[in-house]
């Protein structure tokens, strides 16, 4: 299935909250009478700007050259949106665990964390600098 939204941005943070709006937006459309269309509200908005966040600072070097995709694909079943960055990527098999002791205190390394405990699903490609972000609908009944 083709996307239904696809643009381009430029790592520039300041950007994220527009970006975010306008696919949080487009879902809405989509499900506002779904009974619990307050997930795609929340939970999506904010592992989208994780997910931003992170391509733009960490992908990209926070290098304004450089763009960020987004793509949303609407589907029956689920919402799905994909960011990818220019940077080289990451082992995305080698986050460390932000709840341990240890990491704790560290000032980075809960976005993946809540990406993952805010979405159905959280997916990277093998080169690590395009991230998958699925929320089933199949959880969001119509009334």
């Amino acid at each position: 299935m083709d996307p239904e939204l696809i643009f381009h941005l430029p790592s520039d943070v300041l950007r994220i909250e527009d970006a975010v709006e306008k696919v949080v937006a487009r879902c809405h459309r989509i499900i506002e009478l779904e009974r619990r269309a307050s997930r795609v509200r929340m939970n999506l908005r904010v592992a989208l700007a994780e997910a931003l966040s992170n391509a733009m600072l960490y992908g990209n070097g926070a290098d304004r050259s450089k763009r960020v995709r987004v793509e949303l694909t609407i589907t029956t079943r689920a919402i799905i949106t994909r960011v990818t960055d220019e940077g080289p990527g990451f082992d995305y098999e080698d986050i460390p665990d932000p709840t341990t002791p240890e990491s704790l205190l560290k000032p980075d390394g809960r976005g993946i964390f809540l990406m993952r405990k805010l979405l159905d699903e959280v997916s990277f490609n093998e080169r690590g600098n395009s991230v998958t972000l699925l929320l089933r609908r199949d959880q969001v009944r119509r009334e």
